[in-house]
């Protein structure tokens, strides 16, 4: 069923498993319903799979060089491209080829599937405090809100007037509004009390990609095409910010428990941190000589977890020692194009093979 009529308000922004030996190195600043066992799989060739029947975690914090791997199984075709924590226990997923919101249990390996709408190509879930998903469409240029019991869809439609919005990520600001970008050169915010849709021109025009929200409030985003972070301010307008590579291409953002947000940026392989309140940035490339940096995630630990598409794998940064720790994907390609998690386990989605994996750090 549809929401309320949704009031668009234009503004131009004023401003611009196992894992096989991980590789260690340190860094310096600036240089439908199915059943299948849950399987643990990881390998620095892709001819060689290991896979074994694994059960649910009880250990504590695990040494870096002693983490692994776990692989799930989705439906075929499904290519998951964002996960989220569920608040049941399970992991919420988008299925962007088969236009639905998926739904593993990691106890069973079980999943279901809810279709959203005809054409619909989900990219980006979260959850709200109540434990409903959020989802993010590339494909109708819609919000849709799901109900986690029933399945019921409420869609939130962008006007007609801007189909090439490309709509992206969300997250919630202090006030419990979505925010959300599209690649297509907007970010925006749903008003969750009202229904309303504030829409506005990103600086630099299109680009628009990952976005976060800080321990304050204050939403950033990324911008891929436009090589910039954004902070958003009070009245909506963005403060273009920087980073200190030149057309770095910002992918993705998360903010730690500090208030500093990370920065995978894509074009350079390296992982960025940006300190608002001093303005500093620190830079480090990420291991190996072909990295390309999509996805970034801060644990509970303030530990930084990265996808690293040039080596096929995962990557975790320790910023206290400044040391990396790399865990190559299960399946040759993986794409793991964004990172969540929550107290224990980090997630992530191989969107080209249709499995979810997750790291588990007790």
């Amino acid at each position: 069923m549809r929401a309320l009529p949704v009031f668009l308000v234009l503004a131009l922004a004023a401003c611009s498993g196992v894992v096989l030996s991980p590789v260690e190195t340190t860094g310096a600043p600036g240089s439908d319903t199915s059943t299948s066992a849950p399987s643990t799989t990881a390998t620095a060739d892709p001819a060689e799979t290991t896979t074994t029947v694994i059960g649910p975690s009880t250990t504590s914090t695990v040494p870096p060089e002693s983490l692994s791997i776990e692989a799930y199984p989705v439906p075929e075709g499904s290519r998951p491209h964002d996960v989220a924590p569920a608040a049941d226990g399970g992991i919420w997923y988008t299925a962007q080829a088969s236009g639905e919101l998926g739904w593993l249990d990691p106890e069973t390996g079980e999943t279901r599937h809810i279709s959203l709408e005809d054409g619909a190509r989900p990219h980006g879930v979260i959850v709200d405090a109540a434990g409903t998903p959020w989802i993010t469409d590339g494909g109708l240029n819609n919000i849709y809100s799901v109900e986690p019991e029933s399945g019921q869809v409420t869609v939130y439609p962008l006007p007609d007037d801007t189909p090439g919005a490309n709509l992206n990520t969300a997250t919630f600001d202090a006030a419990g509004n979505l925010w959300f970008t599209g690649q297509g050169g907007i970010y925006g915010m749903l008003d969750l009390a009202s229904g309303e849709t504030a829409l506005y021109r990103a600086p630099e025009g299109p680009g628009p990609y990952g976005i976060t929200t800080a321990p304050d409030g204050t939403v950033y985003f990324a911008s891929l095409a436009g090589s910039y972070m954004g902070r958003v301010n009070d009245d909506g307008t963005v403060e273009v910010i920087e980073p200190p590579t030149p057309d770095q291409g910002a992918r993705r953002v998360w903010a730690d428990s500090t208030g500093a947000i990370w920065v995978s940026e894509w074009n350079t392989g390296n992982l960025s941190r940006y300190r608002p309140e001093t303005g500093e940035w620190d830079t480090w490339p990420l291991p190996g000589e072909s990295a390309a940096a999509y996805a970034v995630y801060v644990d509970e630990s303030d530990i930084v977890w990265v996808s690293d598409f040039g080596s096929n794998s995962l990557v975790r940064f320790d910023p206290a020692t400044e040391t990396f720790h790399a865990y190559p994907l299960p399946h040759h390609p993986g794409e793991v194009r964004q990172i969540h998690g929550r107290e224990g386990e980090v997630w992530g989605a191989e969107s080209a093979a249709d499995h979810l994996v997750v790291i588990r750090t007790r």
